[in-house]
């Protein structure tokens, strides 16, 4: 995991205040792609590393929350997997995340949201942290404030949740639980 000597300082300034950190799901916890079998059934593949990472957060005392349009089960299945909060099949992510938060009694400035395409603009203007995935679409990366190295879906969510660690002071706890 990266000091935070290698994080812009206005960056961990932002990380260091988050208490609830919400995802979008495809291009962001997925590469992106779907899949349809010959029913029509969708599949999505996840990366563990992200997974790990989502449940280190929550360990750590920072919600998670997964914040997607598209309505889907695996997205679902996964969110209580990880035991995270969801907000699948929305129409307005900007709506439920500001729910999400009022009911968590924190203010908008707590809250990071990590997105990859226009869906998550309205959101991502209005959270304290706006996160994209190095595989983000060119027109988010002017409302983001940082990206990530790695592409959706291949570990973007775990870079991220370690610079909320190690922004907040948690990397050493890491090392006690062997991760």
């Amino acid at each position: 995991m990266p000091p935070a000597a290698d994080y812009p300082a206005d960056l961990l300034a932002r990380a260091t205040r988050i208490r609830l950190a919400c995802f979008d799901v495809d291009g962001t916890l997925t590469d992106g792609r779907l899949y349809f079998d010959s029913e029509g059934r969708e599949s999505k593949a996840f990366h563990v590393l992200d997974g790990q990472g989502l449940v280190l957060l929550r360990r750590h005392g920072i919600h998670v929350a997964f914040v997607t349009a598209r309505a889907s089960l695996a997205s679902e299945r996964r969110a209580a997997d990880l035991g995270v909060e969801s907000c699948i099949g929305v129409k307005d992510k900007l709506d439920c995340v500001q729910q999400i938060a009022q009911r968590l009694g924190i203010g908008l400035d707590e809250v990071s949201f990590m997105g990859d395409d226009l869906p998550d603009l309205a959101v991502m203007s209005r959270v304290g942290l706006a996160v994209v995935p190095a595989s983000a679409h060119a027109s988010m990366l002017a409302h983001a404030h940082w990206r990530t190295q790695a592409r959706g879906g291949e570990g973007a969510a775990r870079e991220f949740c370690d610079m909320l660690l190690v922004a907040q002071d948690r990397s050493g706890q890491l090392q006690a639980l062997g991760t």
